[in-house]
């Protein structure tokens, strides 16, 4: 636990002046309490089937879902651009789900094959590689069904293949983000089992039931799967923040290297009360309901788009995270690029 400060307020108008370490853009970057630079970023991408297309998400402006030689290409930008880490989405053909989600450990799957060509060509790039089933169900759920519902250990089970797998593809992070209980141990013991104990874990430890994950799910092509049914039997309820706590005590016993708060902007509490209460690096995600807002209202003129998404990370950096996905990754890293940003 770090101990917080203690609050002391020292003098009084007119010898204290708050303005003063104001004025200047110099004074400012000295005293700045928070900054966020291109090491903060990690870049969310999707990837299709087919060769030499790209083909926009209309529910996520500047978006695109892309086929591995243009993912390739994207990822070499990122990597000129210094962006740290890229984050990989898959858009599964529908003739490849199944009730089980069983394409999610074929050694020759859309990831793994994607893995593969990016450790290839950027080899420096850290790859982080989605860990859920419901980009390979028929259903749109994260695990298996079983009269219905979500069954959390056979989910484990193939959640351990699947992180394997991904693993011998040359995955750097399994990030799971299906939020069962008990699958960070069980995946860092079958990891460390298969030889990868270099492999790390990024938990998606504080996932909520948002209603902000619709760009997302259109896609990875989940929606449709999915209709009306709803993740709220394994996802967490948006009112609740001590739960958050005790989930990120769990997934960081059983072993996880960094955890994750999802959506980062509308559970700042959240991300504060992580990054206080324990030493792992804590992540945010600016999920596409969050990013798909601020393009919107940049896309009518209401706002200024680059403005308000270098507010929005700084938010997250201020409340704690150490770094934040989002798909503004490439755009961003490339404006701070231009000007120091605190």
């Amino acid at each position: 636990m770090k101990n917080s400060k203690n609050i002391i307020a020292h003098g009084a108008f007119p010898r204290t002046r708050m303005r003063r370490n104001r004025q200047e853009e110099w004074c400012r970057r000295l005293v700045a309490e928070s900054s966020l630079s291109v090491n903060d970023l990690i870049w969310p991408l999707f990837v299709q089937e087919g060769k030499a297309k790209s083909t926009p998400i209309a529910a996520l402006p500047g978006a695109a879902r892309h086929t591995i030689d243009r993912l390739v290409t994207q990822v070499k930008e990122a990597a000129a651009a210094g962006i740290p880490a890229v984050a990989l989405f898959p858009s599964v053909d529908a003739g490849k789900k199944t009730p089980e989600g069983r394409e999610a450990w074929n050694d020759e799957n859309l990831v793994c094959r994607a893995i593969s060509a990016i450790k290839k060509a950027v080899p420096d790039m850290g790859v982080i590689a989605d860990v859920a089933l419901d980009p390979y169900t028929t259903h749109g759920h994260d695990g298996i069904l079983h009269r219905g519902a979500v069954d959390n250990d056979a989910t484990i089970a193939a959640l351990c293949r699947q992180s394997v797998t991904q693993a011998r593809a040359g995955c750097d992070i399994i990030a799971p983000s299906d939020m069962m209980d008990g699958r960070v141990g069980a995946i860092r013991d079958a990891l460390d089992e298969a030889g990868f104990a270099q492999v790390k874990i990024l938990a998606y430890t504080a996932k909520y039931a948002s209603a902000l994950y619709g760009p997302f799910r259109e896609a990875v092509g989940s929606a449709c799967a999915l209709g009306k049914a709803d993740k709220r039997g394994y996802q967490m309820d948006p009112a609740n923040s001590d739960e958050a706590v005790r989930e990120a005590a769990l997934d960081v016993a059983e072993g996880a290297d960094m955890i994750m708060v999802k959506p980062g902007l509308f559970y700042l509490d959240v991300l504060h009360r992580l990054s206080t209460s324990f030493t792992v690096p804590v992540f945010a995600y600016q999920v596409s309901g969050e990013y798909a807002m601020i393009q919107a209202a940049a896309g009518k003129g209401m706002i200024d788009g680059d403005a308000v998404m270098l507010e929005n990370l700084l938010a997250c950096k201020r409340a704690g995270a150490r770094a934040v996905l989002t798909y503004a990754a490439l755009d961003m890293a490339r404006l701070l690029a231009k000007k120091h940003y605190t």
